[in-house]
């Protein structure tokens, strides 16, 4: 049985309509709605206060309330709490983005044109040059820019909604394991792996990219937090 929350956003969506200036879907009043739904105004309040934390609904001032697409503020939010209340754990969060960086190496492999190959490969190089001239912070963005760029290629915005909470909570771990690499003073096999993953989806072969992003993440002690 649907959830009274999604009965509501299926009536909201007959009710609206859409805003010429700026297509998006503009709800009535709240009279109007509280009219049509049968609700009272503060139980509709409250139903769109929900939505509205939810990143469903924008309201703004003179112009009306819009249902809108959602920003990733919400999933952000949800895992960082999960975490910190011991819902979800450390080596939950690890080994997800691990299996989600390799299904979407996997995906780009077959997805990948020769531009979006050439701006991959571009990425790792300024990410092994930064670290090779001891910038950690530029090798740092690089590596980010780098796995959104793989969201960019595979274009399933579901895997981006997931992957955008994962960074999230784990950008601490993600920012302690470059400076533990830097620190240990390896041969910075960390960056320069990335070009085993791009060769890989240059060659159109998802096994191998897919590999070598397991290859790329095989140093990693799930779950790990570092102080």
């Amino acid at each position: 049985m649907p959830d009274p929350l999604e009965l509501l956003v299926a009536r909201l969506l007959e009710l609206a309509t859409i805003d010429e200036a700026t297509g998006m879907r503009r709800l009535p009043p709240e009279r109007e709605l509280c009219d049509a739904l049968g609700m009272s105004r503060g139980t509709l309040r409250e139903q769109l206060a929900v939505l509205e934390r939810l990143g469903f609904l924008t309201r703004t001032q003179g112009r009306g309330t819009y249902l809108s697409n959602p920003s990733y503020d919400f999933v952000r939010t949800f895992f960082a709490i999960a975490r910190e209340l011991g819902h979800l754990t450390d080596e939950e969060f690890s080994e997800s983005r691990v299996l989600l960086e390799e299904a979407l190496a996997e995906a780009a492999a077959r997805r990948a044109t020769p531009a979006e190959v050439d701006a991959l490969r571009a990425e790792v190089d300024r990410m092994v040059a930064s670290q090779a001239a001891g910038d950690d912070d530029d090798a740092h963005e690089a590596d980010v820019a780098f796995h959104r760029r793989l969201q960019t290629v595979v274009d399933n915005s579901v895997l981006q909604f997931l992957h955008e909470g994962l960074s999230h909570v784990l950008r601490d771990d993600i920012a302690a394991r470059r400076l533990a690499v830097a620190e240990a003073d390896t041969d910075a096999r960390t960056d320069s792996i990335h070009y085993d993953i791009v060769d890989a989806i240059a060659a159109r072969d998802p096994a191998g990219a897919r590999s070598a992003m397991r290859r790329h993440f095989g140093g990693v002690t799930p779950g790990a937090r570092r102080a």
